[in-house]
């Protein structure tokens, strides 16, 4: 078949605009030879054959500016130090760098010191180019993302065969870790107004073994905070093996906690000891109270049949049926309606703290104690305020869902330090995607006034 080519000359330029620029500007100019055939070529090979080309093209820029810098910087060196530096040749094997297109390659130029006798690589100094490592931060965007859904290994796997970087488990691994330590600590938020505070956690399995040999389970912690009632939790920390006690200090150190005002949780041990300051009013999840109940009665050796009498009573409770929706459907109007929802709901509560004998079901009786206090804050809270405050968990439930499935899904068994540098990434790519791509900037240290601009691409039917 009889071929066509077009030559297209593109002219890169490196250009700092306004004030001088200290280093010159750098003008690449290249030459490609396409070659199309007669009948012309389709869509999809087009961009695929380009694609493939990238790393090609990257490379011969990539070493077209190292060459540039290079030689600026030795004569940069040669005229501050007159008769001092003399050029040396290039080193034998190349300085290998793994980049976001693969593998690239360069034989540094080598210029010998005759004071200290001592041969010096002046691109290196000029770049910043790490010693002993050819994995540099910017090819490690790809595997730090994909390790947020994926495990390591399937993740450097993908990466390897889109672009080639060839990482390893544990060279990801200590990247996620890097990453994590240097750009993903929790800040102060003291300067928000934050109302409202949920909290809840989860057991996971860490490599250290416990007494018998297993991978030790310790509770993963979280909690998110809301300004107002209809405004969205966001999340303001997580914590591993850690107690309430412990994330109420740091917590205190990094929020405004003598502003918050109700503690939402599912009642777990500790947590109203741990967390709730004067002030402050506990809201339990409905939907936990009334489905822990009968784990409670059989604490007190009540069977499934025995337990249903109790069960049921719990459910008759009106307050205990309510739905947000069905919250917001009433107004300051429906005062003496509301009035009458929650005396039935503290009635309902009273006999059923009656029914329970406290010789005969002493745990019970005391969980629903708790729980008629601290269930129905939401009636007092829209008398004082007229706002109603959400009734359940849902929204930490539902935003750490998928971060507890990740958890598994990504490794089976975590080192303490380990999960909390990958659960600190993740909490960025996931919750705050829109803020990604300035994170890794500033983690790159990427400086805005060096710039590569496309100035012209021209082609031409040879």
């Amino acid at each position: 078949m009889k071929d066509a080519d077009s030559s297209i000359l593109l002219v890169l330029r490196k250009t700092k605009k306004g004030k001088k620029n200290p280093m010159n500007d750098l003008c690449i100019e290249l030459t490609l030879n396409v070659q199309i055939p007669e009948k012309g070529a389709k869509i999809n090979n087009i961009v695929y054959q380009l694609r493939q080309f990238m790393s090609q093209l990257f490379f011969a820029l990539l070493r077209a500016i190292f060459s540039a810098i290079e030689e600026k910087a030795i004569e940069t060196l040669k005229a501050s130090f007159p008769g001092r530096y003399v050029k040396n040749g290039r080193r034998a094997k190349p300085r290998q760098i793994r980049t976001a297109y693969g593998l690239f390659g360069y034989r540094l130029a080598r210029v010998l010191d005759k004071e200290t006798k001592k041969t010096v690589s002046p691109l290196s100094e000029a770049i910043g180019l790490p010693a002993y490592r050819r994995h540099i931060e910017e090819s490690g965007e790809g595997g730090i993302g994909l390790v947020c859904h994926l495990s390591y290994r399937k993740s450097v796997k993908e990466v390897d065969r889109i672009i080639g970087t060839d990482m390893s488990k544990s060279t990801l691994h200590r990247e996620v870790q890097r990453f994590g330590q240097e750009m993903c600590q929790w800040p102060d938020m003291k300067n928000i107004p934050y109302r409202y505070l949920m909290v809840d956690g989860t057991k996971v399995r860490l490599q250290e073994a416990d007494d018998k040999g297993h991978g030790k389970k310790v509770e993963m912690r979280w909690a998110l905070a809301s300004r107002a009632e209809n405004e969205k939790f966001e999340l303001v920390g997580i914590w591993i093996d850690k107690s309430w006690k412990q994330i109420r200090e740091d917590l205190g150190r990094r929020l405004n906690y003598s502003k918050l005002e109700v503690l939402f949780s599912d009642g777990g041990p500790g947590i109203v000891e741990g967390l709730l300051d004067p002030g402050m009013r506990p809201q339990r999840c409905m939907w936990h109270g009334k489905r822990d109940f009968p784990y409670v009665l059989y604490r007190d050796h009540l069977k499934k049949p025995q337990q249903e009498p109790f069960k049921e009573k719990l459910k008759s409770i009106p307050g205990m049926n309510l739905k947000q929706a069905d919250l917001e459907r009433l107004s300051a109007e429906d005062f003496e309606k509301v009035e009458q929802l929650a005396e039935k709901t503290k009635q309902g509560f009273t006999e059923l703290i009656e029914a329970l004998s406290e010789d005969k079901y002493p745990n019970a009786r005391t969980y629903i104690k708790n729980l008629s206090k601290e269930v129905t804050t939401f009636f007092d809270f829209w008398f004082e305020n007229g706002v109603w405050i959400p009734l359940t968990t849902n929204a930490i439930e539902s935003a750490f869902s998928q971060v507890k499935n990740r958890i598994w899904a990504v490794g089976k068994r975590w080192s303490e330090s380990g999960l909390m540098n990958w659960l600190k990434v993740v909490v960025h790519k996931v919750f705050y995607p829109d803020s990604w791509d300035r994170l890794w900037a500033k983690y790159l240290d990427i400086n805005s006034a060096l710039k590569i601009d496309l100035l012209e691409v021209c082609y031409q039917w040879v």
